[in-house]
């Protein structure tokens, strides 16, 4: 991925999704999209390509819980569909 910088080119090692989480505060409650459902958690940072969220849960598009909660999940930036508070 190419961004520019200072009149330059360069390659930008982070995918641009990472914006999406600048305003977030840790222990934000998020949803984030993944494919066919979403989780909701609380946002713990991001590290090494992917967002945790702690104490989440899987839901289904629909709404339905697929999933018991999970201490920890880590979910890699490059199947992230959405970011929502």
């Amino acid at each position: 991925m190419l961004f520019r910088s200072s009149n330059r080119l360069s390659l930008c090692p982070i995918p641009l999704i990472v914006a999406l989480f600048n305003s977030y505060q840790i222990g934000a409650r998020l949803g984030i999209g993944v494919d066919s459902s979403f989780w909701v958690g609380n946002f713990g940072g991001i590290q090494d390509g992917v967002a945790i969220l702690t104490d989440a849960q899987l839901f289904a598009n629909m709404g339905k819980p697929i999933d018991e909660k999970r201490p920890l999940v880590r979910i890699p930036i490059r199947l992230i569909t959405f970011v929502a508070q």
